[in-house]
C-alpha cells in the first residue's frame, strides 16, 4: 500500500510539473503572438455596412514579428487555428518576415468577410512595401483559391507567392460522388456529407452533426498522437486546439462547411496565379482525400496544375521513419518532413543569388 501511494505521488508531482511547463509554455507563445489590426480595413468596414450580422463572422488576426521583410500570411485548415497550425514552422517562418495568422471566428463564417479582411491586410502590407506569401493549409487552400478567383490584378501583383499544404480545393475532394462504390469507412467523409446536407434552419439537426464532427476531429487528433511522445509545445498545442474543437459553436462549423460547399473548383481555362507557387501533398494524403479527388488528379499531372499555377512545384512529404507515414496536413507530428521542403524552397525563392553562388 505505502509503494502505491508513493507511485501516485509520483504520477501527481510529474503531472503538476507538466501542467505547469505547459501553462509556461502557452504563456511564452502569447507574449510574441499579439493581435492585430490592418491600417486599411475599408473593405471589412463595407461589408458590415450591408450586413450588420457579419461582425459574428470577422476573422482574428495575429501578428508575430520576424526578422526579415517577407511577412508569410497563414490560413488554417476546419482546425486547428492558424496560431496552432504552424507552431513548428515559426522559427523558419520568421528568419524571413513577421507571421500574420488568420484566426476563423468561432462563431459563424462568411467569405465576403474573410476575403476583405485578407485584402485589407495584403493592402497594409503593400503600403509598407511588402508582399506576402500566403501558407494556406487544407480547408485554407479552398478559401485562398476562391479569394484568387474573385481578387483584383492590384491584390495579385501584390503578392509574392503561395505556399499549398494538403490543399482541399472543393468539396469533392472530401466527399465522393452518390452511387459511387464505397472503399471504406470514411468517418470524416460520412460527417461532411450529413453537415452539407442539413437544414440550415434546423438548429437542432446542426448542433448534432456538428458534434459528431468534434469528435471526429479530436479522434483524428489523437490518432497523429498515438505512440509519439508529446513535449510541452506539443502538450500546449494539444490543449489549443480541444478549446477550438470544444467551442467553436455549431452554427461556426456549420458555415465553415457550407463556405467548403460552395467552392467551385478553378476553371483550367484561366490562370489562378500567375506567382511562384509550392504545393506539399502527404504521402498518405489519400487517407482523407478521396480517391476521386479533383486536387488530387490536378496536382499528380504538371500538365494539368500548371495551366491555373503556371510557376508551380509540387513536392511529396515524405516521413523517413518505416511506418510512420506523413498524414494530411501533418505539420505538427511531422514537421522536420515539412520544415525541410519549406527552407529550401523560401531560401531558393528570397536568396537566388547566394543559391547560386553556392
Amino acid at each position: 500500500m505505502n509503494d502505491m501511494a508513493a507511485r501516485l505521488r509520483v504520477v501527481k508531482e510529474i503531472s503538476s510539473v507538466v501542467s505547469a511547463f505547459t501553462v509556461a509554455a502557452s504563456f511564452m507563445r502569447g507574449m510574441s503572438i499579439k493581435r492585430f489590426a490592418p491600417s486599411v480595413r475599408r473593405r471589412e468596414f463595407a461589408v458590415l455596412e450591408q450586413n450588420h450580422d457579419a461582425h459574428r463572422t470577422r476573422c482574428q488576426i495575429f501578428r508575430e514579428k520576424g526578422a526579415g521583410t517577407v511577412p508569410t500570411i497563414v490560413l488554417g485548415g476546419f482546425v486547428p487555428d492558424a496560431t496552432e497550425t504552424v507552431e513548428f514552422q515559426r522559427k523558419l517562418l520568421r528568419r524571413h518576415g513577421s507571421i500574420y495568422y488568420v484566426n476563423y471566428s468561432r462563431n459563424g463564417f462568411c467569405q465576403a468577410m474573410f476575403a476583405a479582411q485578407l485584402a485589407d491586410l495584403i493592402e497594409h502590407l503593400e503600403r509598407k512595401g511588402q508582399k506576402p506569401l500566403i501558407m494556406g493549409v487544407s480547408f485554407g487552400c479552398g478559401l485562398l483559391a476562391h479569394f484568387l478567383r474573385h481578387a483584383s490584378e492590384q491584390v495579385h501583383e501584390s503578392v509574392r507567392g503561395l505556399i499549398l499544404v494538403s490543399p482541399v480545393i472543393t468539396t469533392d475532394d472530401l466527399i465522393r460522388p452518390a452511387g459511387l462504390k464505397r472503399d471504406g469507412i470514411r468517418i470524416l467523409e460520412s460527417n461532411l456529407k450529413k453537415i452539407v446536407a442539413a437544414d440550415p434552419t434546423n438548429e437542432t439537426d446542426i448542433s448534432k452533426h456538428i458534434e459528431r464532427s468534434r469528435r471526429c476531429f479530436q479522434a483524428l487528433f489523437n490518432a497523429g498522437a498515438e505512440n509519439r511522445t508529446l513535449n510541452v509545445r506539443h502538450l500546449a498545442i494539444r490543449k489549443k486546439i480541444n478549446d477550438v474543437i470544444e467551442y467553436t459553436t455549431a452554427r461556426g462549423g456549420f458555415e465553415r462547411v457550407t463556405a467548403l460547399r460552395d467552392f467551385s473548383f478553378p476553371p483550367l481555362e484561366n490562370s489562378l496565379f500567375f506567382g511562384p507557387v509550392l504545393t506539399l501533398l502527404a504521402e498518405n494524403e489519400s487517407d482523407i482525400l478521396v480517391p476521386t479527388s479533383p486536387t488530387l488528379e490536378l496536382f499528380s499531372e504538371p500538365a494539368l496544375f500548371r495551366k491555373i499555377f503556371p510557376s508551380c512545384r509540387v513536392k511529396t512529404v515524405q516521413s523517413h521513419i518505416v511506418g510512420d507515414g506523413v498524414a494530411h496536413a501533418s505539420l505538427i507530428f511531422h514537421q522536420e518532413a515539412y520544415n525541410t521542403l519549406l527552407e529550401n524552397w523560401y531560401d531558393k525563392l528570397l536568396y537566388p543569388r547566394l543559391q547560386l553562388a553556392v
